[in-house]
């Protein structure tokens, strides 16, 4: 009798677990797909050019790590280079390939490609690593940005012979 009643109990626990797991499951998922949105609608503002809202997706102290050039961690700085891509390009659009939530739930890593065309006809395209900080109003904004191109490097120009 004592056995059944134990058993009885232990089959009755069982979906409680499924349904515990699965609820902190969904508050991560939700996270990510959070970020998964952000990414591309940040992808979808910039291929739009418009500067103010490509900006608005960075932290108030992010770091851009532009490839060829040094890092920015200015707002200004930021708008700034930001402003050369969208002055100098036909269009530009990523997409996220993978998402990596912290177990803290408050960062996230995501890396993708991306494609570009400039406005004399070079494309380009490569890969990006982002990191995502969920700030305290629950936004999530990118602390970290860089990127790099798949393209092989060109070398230094030739030098004149005299």
């Amino acid at each position: 009798m004592k056995t059944k009643l134990i058993l009885t109990v232990c089959v009755a626990l069982v979906p409680l677990t499924f349904v515990g797991t699965a609820l902190a499951a969904g508050g991560k998922g939700g996270d990510e797909q959070a970020v998964r949105d952000a990414d591309s609608a940040w992808s979808k503002a910039a291929g739009a050019k418009d500067l103010d809202k490509t900006v608005s997706f960075y932290a108030d102290d992010a770091t851009v790590l532009p490839p060829n050039e040094a890092a920015v961690t200015t707002k200004e700085g930021i708008r700034n280079l930001w402003k050369g891509f969208v002055d100098g390009v036909t269009d530009i659009n990523w997409k996220a390939t993978r998402v990596e939530m912290a177990k803290s739930g408050d960062m996230a890593c995501l890396t993708g490609t991306y494609e570009l065309t400039m406005k004399d006809g070079t494309k380009d395209h490569g890969k990006y690593c982002e990191v995502w900080e969920k700030k305290a109003d629950g936004k999530w904004k990118c602390g970290s940005d860089i990127w790099n191109s798949d393209l092989p490097a060109s070398g230094p120009a030739p030098s004149e012979k005299k």
